[in-house]
């Protein structure tokens, strides 16, 4: 069987997110906005934590989650109050540097970078780094570390208790657990002749559904949109066809029944397969890909992302796909890209 360095990034996600969460992190000032920032996953690590402080707050505070190609070319305003948190792991991005160029420009202060331990100086107030750099072009370990540290920085914005910061401990080994379960070979078989593939999450699940498109699209090389239940329901459905695959976050807040309604549809419509993720919980119809349950509602997607990392994993090794590279040892790829900076 073949293995990727991607598996071995994949294991290493409970030590990094232990790692991570005992750096020490800077405060934010709840009186003024917040703007997160990255680009790809690190945008989506950035949404994650932009929901984590308003729910935390209980709508008090409202952060921004903004695309950092936005943010570093003025499209985004910044003001001389605002506190910009930056997302890039390697640390050397043209517009994720830009956002922070553009935050010390405008005045605004602290500027946090948060970043990879192999990154160079970042010209930030403040940089926290996470984990080594990764070994593969897919990433996994990063994205859960960069959540450790937005962990962080987001928990003393809780309004009542400190529920949020007790459960972060407990985060490795639900990690771990999550890890050991078994993944459905036929249901990954299922899935790995579908093209393309759809990927839902209702809510707090929606970022989740981003970040797990964006793996399939890298390391198995198949074209995976991710949207809401709700949307998907208005419109798509003149695009679905049987040789379409779907997987469906499962909920756990009320979602009024629209992602059972959508599964229903998209099995009566013949696509095939429709899998299921969620949490592991006794008693309830078991997910065709299993997480263990979040130590707090709120860490529901540092689970949930982890069942797609093992996915995406698992077909490109059916399909004959490289989530080391990206293409990137192959032609046309390898002359095209190499000659873009990104």
């Amino acid at each position: 069987m073949t293995r990727f360095a991607y598996d071995d990034q994949i294991a290493a996600i409970p030590h990094a997110v232990r790692e991570a969460l005992a750096r020490e992190v800077p405060a934010l000032d709840p009186e003024r906005p917040i703007l997160f920032s990255g680009i790809g996953t690190s945008l989506h690590a950035a949404r994650v934590a932009a929901t984590w402080i308003a729910r935390l707050s209980a709508g008090q505070v409202r952060p921004h989650a903004v695309d950092a190609h936005d943010l570093g070319t003025g499209a985004v305003p910044i003001a001389p109050g605002d506190q910009v948190v930056v997302i890039s792991h390697r640390g050397t991005k043209l517009f994720p540097n830009a956002a922070l160029a553009r935050a010390r420009e405008a005045g605004a202060a602290p500027t946090i970078a948060i970043v990879g331990q192999s990154a160079p100086e970042q010209a930030a107030h403040h940089t926290i780094r996470t984990c080594p750099n990764e070994t593969a072009g897919t990433f996994s370990v990063s994205y859960l570390a960069s959540l450790a540290a937005l962990a962080r920085l987001a928990a003393p914005f809780e309004a009542a208790g400190d529920a949020f910061a007790r459960a972060l401990p407990e985060l490795p080994e639900a990690l771990e657990r999550t890890l050991a379960m078994p993944m459905p070979e036929a249901a990954v078989g299922a899935l790995a002749e579908a093209h393309p593939v759809l990927v839902v999450g209702f809510g707090d699940d929606l970022v989740t559904a981003q970040e797990a498109a964006l793996k399939l699209k890298e390391g198995a090389w198949i074209w995976t949109e991710a949207m809401s239940p709700e949307f998907a329901l208005h419109g798509t459905p003149a695009a679905f066809h049987p040789e379409m695959g779907a997987v469906i976050l499962e909920p756990d807040m009320d979602d009024r029944g629209r992602s059972a309604l959508l599964r229903e549809v998209l099995t009566r419509l013949g696509l095939r397969p429709v899998l299921t993720c969620g949490s592991a919980r006794d008693g309830l119809e078991a997910p065709t890909l299993p997480f263990a349950p979040a130590p707090h509602p709120l860490l529901r997607p540092m689970l949930a992302i982890v069942p797609f990392h093992r996915l995406t994993a698992e077909l490109a090794r059916l399909r004959g796909t490289d989530p080391d590279t990206l293409h990137g040892h192959r032609e046309p790829w390898k002359t095209i890209m190499t000659g873009v900076r990104l």
